[in-house]
């Protein structure tokens, strides 16, 4: 039980307290799984797997569900596994990337159990979804400046990536990020300008 609300109140310390409304809950429960359904499944023990996030070797929770149930996403061991296991695994998740200092500031992202704006969270779809949204702000400059058929299409193209990588997200969300998603900003309100194209 000390472990359980252990990760609670780190969880809280980087994401805020937010109440969690059934709107929220409904989300969660269909997209994410909880943490000790998931390890009784796996055949291993929920505390392990708490005290390797207590220990920045495993990601938090990405939501605590107003029941206090911790909610994972199904793969949350799936790079541990691709890794060789937890020990392996910072070192293998910071040489995704060539700059030590990004591979850094991404593995802390990861730990932070924050990113639940991916449907599957890798190295590869975390660079892919940072190159999607410079792409799409590149590319909506550039129909500003000249709006061609080529550029809505490519800009389609872009968005519906985007759109294939991430989830819906909930109100929850907006409030520990503190404002729009990245849905909100690069994929709804892009949708809506390229429509007017059409």
């Amino acid at each position: 039980m000390q472990l359980r609300r252990s990760v609670a109140q780190r969880f809280r310390q980087v994401n805020g307290d937010h109440p969690m409304t059934a709107a929220d809950d409904a989300y969660v429960s269909e997209q994410f799984v909880v943490l000790d359904e998931l390890c009784a499944a796996r055949g291993c023990d929920a505390d392990d797997v708490r005290r390797l996030m207590l220990d920045r070797r495993l990601p938090l929770p990405g939501y605590l569900r107003s029941d206090g149930a911790e909610m994972v996403p199904v793969d949350l061991f799936a790079l541990a596994d691709a890794a060789g296991g937890t020990d392996a695994l910072e070192a293998w998740f910071t040489g995704h990337w060539a700059d030590p200092g990004v591979g850094a500031a991404e593995w802390d992202a990861y730990l932070s159990g924050r990113y639940v704006c991916l449907r599957s969270v890798s190295p590869a779809t975390i660079r892919r979804k940072d190159e999607l949204v410079a792409a799409i702000g590149a590319t909506l400059a550039a129909l500003d400046a000249h709006p061609a058929g080529d550029a809505v299409a490519r800009l389609s193209a872009l968005v519906d990536e985007l759109d294939a990588l991430e989830p819906a997200f909930t109100a929850y969300d907006r409030l520990r990020f503190g404002g729009p998603t990245s849905r909100d900003t690069y994929v709804e309100p892009v949708r809506a300008r390229l429509r007017q194209h059409a």
